[in-house]
């Protein structure tokens, strides 16, 4: 009897023992969201060029022991945040030796009572492998949607910046040195408008939440419209959204300088769609508004003069690939039709940007876009064109390359988004 009593006691404090380990290993981290996430923003990764490319890179090539203070605008709100990491076109392990999550309060302040700390299974930094992405455990910070959250990063080693998104439109912010993610503010070394290495803030998903993903190029990405305004076509589609009152995270992947069929300025969209569309949680709506670049890069310095433009077929063939893979999914797969860029780029070195037979391939992808080969489609060519001449954006609409909006373009942009294509009631 003496034994089984002992053995009873040695088993209790073992089980004990066990708990009490397992409730320091979890302690700090949040229980997962019941319903699942959804990507509230996010940032398509593109891979920084080689220095012997036209257009400039504009950010450190390396950074190390300096934190790294991003800005971004959610489209959803929520009670929950969890931020997704990148390390996609890495070569080396990136560590990151502290995050952290919190309001913005505009510039590089944060509003210091919203400061949560990230961490990663439990713990306060991480290394991600190259080629590898990493997302935060949960942390409870109510989130307004439409706020603006800042994500502070702190990076101890040399860190080569490889993975990047080009066109952010948002100041980051990078101190001169050592970790700063707690500040409430810090004096800006350096600023530039990319963000590195993050790819996207998660919110916990709400009853009958679901993602939308706006899959395109610099217009998606909002190339000429007011830095630090969040004034691209996507923000002003989520403030509608939002207004309507239906649960609609809007997850933007335009990449500036993203063709159909061809790599540069970041993956072909063939080569992007699994990751930067199917793969997005709560996602059952597409947008695809891309292929101008595909035509107009033809013929001037971005690509070898030996490199033909592909034809409005070839185009298309792509379209139908990527509306078949949306199918397989079960995703709904809307058509934007390429918007006018007559004169694009007149007196600058990316002139010959158009011409009349590029003009010509436009219209025939156009019309196959409102073919009905889409489950729906958005005529962004009749929102913005100048009814005196069609070939041309409008005055009023146009950001001063004759190609992509300035805000009020993309506020029509927005506008002109019949929202049942997008499966809102």
């Amino acid at each position: 009897m003496r034994e089984d009593i002992q053995v009873g006691i040695k088993r209790s404090t073992l089980m004990t023992a066990i708990t009490v380990v397992l409730a320091i290993g979890t302690a700090g981290i949040q229980p997962a969201a019941a319903d699942g996430w959804l990507p509230t923003w996010s940032a398509s990764q593109q891979r920084v060029w080689e220095p012997n490319f036209f257009p400039p890179v504009g950010i450190p090539r390396a950074i190390r022991d300096q934190t790294l203070r991003q800005v971004a605008r959610v489209s959803l709100g929520g009670r929950q945040v969890r931020v997704r990491f990148s390390n996609l076109y890495g070569t080396q392990p990136l560590h990151i030796g502290a995050a952290h999550v919190a309001i913005s309060a505009g510039g590089a302040a944060i509003n210091a009572g919203s400061d949560r700390v990230l961490t990663f299974g439990g713990k306060p930094s991480i290394t991600i492998p190259p080629g590898a992405p990493a997302v935060s455990d949960p942390v409870d910070l109510d989130v307004p949607a439409l706020a603006s959250l800042a994500v502070s990063t702190y990076l101890p080693d040399v860190s080569p910046t490889t993975t990047w998104h080009n066109d952010a439109r948002q100041t980051a912010y990078l101190s001169a040195s050592s970790n700063q993610t707690s500040a409430e503010s810090f004096e800006a070394a350096q600023t530039f408008p990319s963000r590195i290495f993050l790819e996207g803030i998660l919110i916990d998903k709400p009853a009958d939440g679901r993602t939308v993903v706006l899959f395109g190029d610099s217009i998606t990405d909002g190339d000429g419209s007011t830095r630090d305004a969040n004034h691209r076509w996507p923000d002003f589609l989520a403030e509608r959204l939002h207004e309507k009152g239906v649960p609609v995270a809007v997850s933007n992947q335009g990449i500036s300088g993203a063709r159909v069929l061809r790599d540069q300025l970041g993956d072909n969209a063939l080569a992007r769609f699994d990751r930067d569309v199917l793969s997005q949680p709560g996602v059952d709506t597409v947008v695809l508004m891309m292929g101008i670049n595909d035509i107009g890069w033809e013929d001037t310095l971005l690509v070898p003069k030996t490199e033909k433009a592909p034809s409005a077929d070839e185009i298309i063939t792509g379209y139908k690939q990527l509306i078949a893979r949306a199918h397989d999914e079960g995703l709904r797969i809307v058509g934007a039709t390429l918007t006018p860029f007559e004169n694009t780029f007149a007196g600058t070195p990316l002139f010959g940007y158009y011409s009349e037979e590029k003009e010509a391939k436009r219209e025939q992808v156009n019309s196959f876009i409102r073919s009905g080969a889409f489950d729906a489609f958005i005529d962004f060519d009749a929102a913005l064109r100048d009814p005196a001449n069609p070939k041309h954006i409008r005055a009023e609409y146009d950001a001063g390359d004759h190609l992509h909006p300035n805000d009020a373009g993309y506020k029509a942009m927005a506008d002109a988004v019949d929202l049942a294509a997008l499966g809102v009631k």
